[in-house]
């Protein structure tokens, strides 16, 4: 006899779980040959408020984690990944990428995560100084987390560009909520799963699928987000999203034209984008 396919359901990554948007809604993804290869779900503002609580409730556990555990963790990520790579491969594949290009994505992507592993427990002495002063005390400058990071992943690239924004974030002690590719959406859900069966606490990263247009505005706007990434050319979208971050003082970051398989793409720099430096003054002597 021959049996039903079971075809796999994309759905939003949220505290650790993957729960459908409660909105009902979704949108059709095709492939190069405008096949329907699968339903998205289209994220809501009440998904994206649920993903900012529970980014900020895992937030001062994971950057009270060390830098070794940090490291640890992103390399687990990158282990489970190498494991998974072939199914990668094949959704790269999918959304008309060759043969070639989607196996130099996927392998990049692996090797991205080594390399900021990596830097888990270095980082911070790059960046941190002790300052000359002069008068009688010792001046500190130190490296913290900024908090709860939105970011609008790359368009192209679904995967590296993906993870060349994130893994950089969290490494710096901070929790994310990540609006992935629109157009190649594949691969971060699938990520995501990766993310969960690795030893990545719930809520370290939050993944949604949707429409840029409709969520950039609560992102930019919501006053328990901290900072935000965003990845892109559009200059409409670069002016609402800075205009509305600029009404409760949040800091954005854009990434224009960025080759993300470029190795100029990934530096400790990256990371130094999602920290701040916070100097402390105390007395050399009574």
């Amino acid at each position: 006899m021959s049996r039903l396919d079971i075809h796999k359901t994309y759905k939003l990554y949220i505290g650790g779980k993957f729960p459908r948007t409660e909105s009902g809604r979704y949108y059709p993804v095709f492939n190069s040959k405008s096949k329907l290869i699968a339903n998205m779900c289209l994220a809501s503002r009440k998904d994206f408020r649920n993903s900012v609580v529970a980014a900020r409730k895992s937030q001062t556990s994971w950057a009270a984690m060390t830098a070794l555990n940090k490291g640890q963790i992103l390399y687990r990520i990158a282990e489970m990944l190498e494991g998974r790579k072939e199914q990668f491969f094949e959704e790269l594949r999918v959304h008309g990428q060759s043969s070639k290009k989607a196996r130099e994505e996927v392998e990049q992507s692996i090797d991205r995560l080594v390399y900021y592993a990596g830097w888990s427990d270095k980082f911070q002495q790059v960046f941190s100084s002790v300052n000359p002063v002069s008068s009688a005390h010792f001046n500190f400058s130190c490296t913290e987390p900024m908090g709860v990071l939105a970011i609008i992943a790359p368009e192209e690239q679904g995967l590296l560009g993906l993870i060349s924004v994130v893994a950089p974030a969290i490494l710096g002690g901070n929790t994310a909520v990540v609006l992935a590719s629109h157009s190649n959406p594949l691969s971060a859900i699938s990520f995501a799963e990766v993310l969960h069966s690795s030893d990545v606490p719930g809520g370290v990263v939050n993944i949604l699928t949707g429409d840029k247009k409709e969520l950039i505005p609560h992102m930019a706007s919501h006053m328990d987000v901290n900072a935000m990434i965003y990845s892109g050319n559009d200059e409409e979208e670069i002016k609402k999203l800075t205009e509305l971050a600029s009404e409760n003082l949040k800091r954005v970051t854009v990434y224009k034209k960025q080759d993300w398989s470029n190795d100029n793409n990934q530096s400790p720099y990256f990371i130094e984008k999602t920290i701040e430096i916070k100097t402390t003054w105390h007395p050399a002597k009574i």
